[in-house]
């Protein structure tokens, strides 16, 4: 995984403040309070990068943020560059695992590799 960072612009609305990520349509966030709503679009920015990867699509390059011009129909209040992890290619590895939990998982999830991947990015995440 590559680090990229994307600018995104937070407004307020009567519900708070947005964010939303003017290089990529459709990656919001939104929150009571601008500090929740920008930390908040560090998880929107990555969920929607491992999605475009996921879908074959590809990840624009990041815009530089002072060049994005300004929306009059927009009540910005600030400008942020987000941390985002560009999605890597697939490496298959070897793993061993006790082969009671192995069955629980496939009990439940439908792509053993895919599972694994989204609870080592959840406990990344949380550390």
């Amino acid at each position: 995984m590559a680090t990229v960072y994307f600018p995104a612009v937070i407004e307020r609305d009567p519900d708070g403040f947005g964010v939303f990520f003017p290089d990529l349509p459709g990656c919001v966030s939104a929150a009571d309070t601008m500090q929740e709503a920008a930390l908040g679009a560090e998880e929107a920015l990555n969920g929607h990068l491992a999605l475009l990867a996921e879908g074959g699509d590809a990840i624009p390059t990041p815009s530089d943020i002072d060049a994005i011009e300004r929306d009059p129909d927009v009540n910005e209040v600030a400008r942020i560059l987000v941390r985002g992890e560009r999605p890597g290619r697939a490496v298959r590895v070897q793993v061993s695992i006790e082969e009671g939990l192995l069955a629980r998982i496939d009990r439940v999830a439908p792509n053993r590799s895919r599972f694994l991947s989204d609870a080592a990015r959840a406990l990344l995440a949380a550390s």
